[in-house]
């Protein structure tokens, strides 16, 4: 029997497009589906300012296709040499929704994020005032700290106190991996959110381990135990306000993934929607799907919810395609590892 979802057009409240051609080749997989997506700043050189927040947008823009409708968010990616006088001019202009922290080294392209948290207070006291978000990569880069341990570590040194020295601040805790993270969120009031990612519903750490390395797996924060996996799966399907979807698709090209000392990212933008449908399914909550993908996200940010509808259909088992090919190279499409039966309706 054939069944159908109807929910309103979904936003992506974390995702990585990169520039050039890569941009132009993942860009489509991402506006097929979705309405908006709060866009990450870590090109290379990063976007800082709101002049170049601005100049990428018109970049994103120029490679959307005809006929395909999508609304770039942007950030500015912070830095200790960030100006709070820029970062609330591009807030009060519309055209910045968030800054991100990345702490130095640890991620893609983190390398000219925050190691001196003093020297970033002005800005964070800045945001506070103004009410811009912080999307936060919830790591520390302590190498004595074991990289399955990081996020909890990262919640107890450094986000728990920058929250306390900068009351009134809004912060997004970007894809979340743990029970820690998920109750932590919890314990908090509703100037915080959780993204959740896709891959991180599915996968654990055994899934990129077990019976040889499966690189197309590795992503940062890396999948932890299944225990863990579980709670992400109950928060995500609990309908309350403080979790929402930010799949952090993340490209990067076979060759880069494929290779001694392979890139962290997973790349979703292309399948999300059916695999979200075939976990909340699983999970019994198919009729919390448009809250967690459509709704959560954008209540958090003060957006209104969209207009246009999503349709999914359950039907016999989806081909997705393995790779989208790209002038970068190219770049193979997350794998959940069992088959899929909602497909998103044309």
């Amino acid at each position: 029997m054939t069944q159908t979802l109807t929910l309103r057009r979904p936003d992506d409240m974390h995702l990585h497009l990169r520039d050039g051609a890569m941009l132009a080749a993942v860009l489509p997989e991402t506006a097929r589906h979705f309405a908006r997506a709060i866009i990450m700043p870590n090109l290379v050189p990063p976007v800082v300012t709101g002049a170049q927040a601005a100049a990428y947008r018109d970049r994103i823009l120029a490679a959307l296709p005809d006929g395909m409708s999508f609304e770039p968010l942007m950030t500015l990616y912070l830095t200790e040499a960030t100006d709070p006088a820029d970062v609330a001019a591009a807030h009060a202009s519309g055209l910045v929704k968030a800054v991100k922290l990345y702490p130095a080294g640890a991620t893609t392209n983190s390398q000219s994020g925050v190691r001196d948290f003093d020297k970033v207070r002005g800005v964070l006291e800045k945001m506070a005032e103004i009410g811009l978000p912080l999307c936060v990569h919830g790591e520390v880069t302590d190498p004595s700290v074991d990289i399955f341990d990081r996020e909890a570590v990262f919640i107890d040194r450094v986000l728990d106190p920058v929250r306390r020295a900068t009351p009134g601040l809004r912060v997004v805790m970007e894809h979340i991996t743990t029970k820690d993270g998920v109750d932590y969120a919890r314990a908090q009031g509703t100037d915080l959110g959780a993204t959740i990612t896709t891959h991180h519903l599915i996968i654990n750490r055994s899934h990129i381990l077990a019976g040889g390395i499966k690189p197309h797996y590795y992503c940062l924060p890396v999948a932890k135990r299944e225990l863990h996996r579980l709670a992400l799966r109950e928060a995500a399907t609990s309908g309350e306000a403080r979790f929402f979807l930010g799949t952090d698709s993340a490209p990067h090209p076979d060759h880069l993934k494929e290779h001694a000392c392979g890139c962290a990212g997973c790349f979703t933008a292309t399948n999300t929607m059916s695999l979200l449908a075939h976990v909340f399914e699983e999970e019994g909550a198919l009729q919390r799907l448009e809250v967690f993908a459509s709704l959560n996200g954008a209540a958090f940010y003060q957006l209104p919810p969209n207009e246009g509808t999503l349709t999914l259909v359950k039907g016999d088992a989806v081909d997705f395609p393995a790779k989208i090919e790209s002038g970068a190279g190219p770049v193979t499409v997350f794998d959940p590892g069992f088959p899929v039966h909602w497909k998103v309706q044309d």
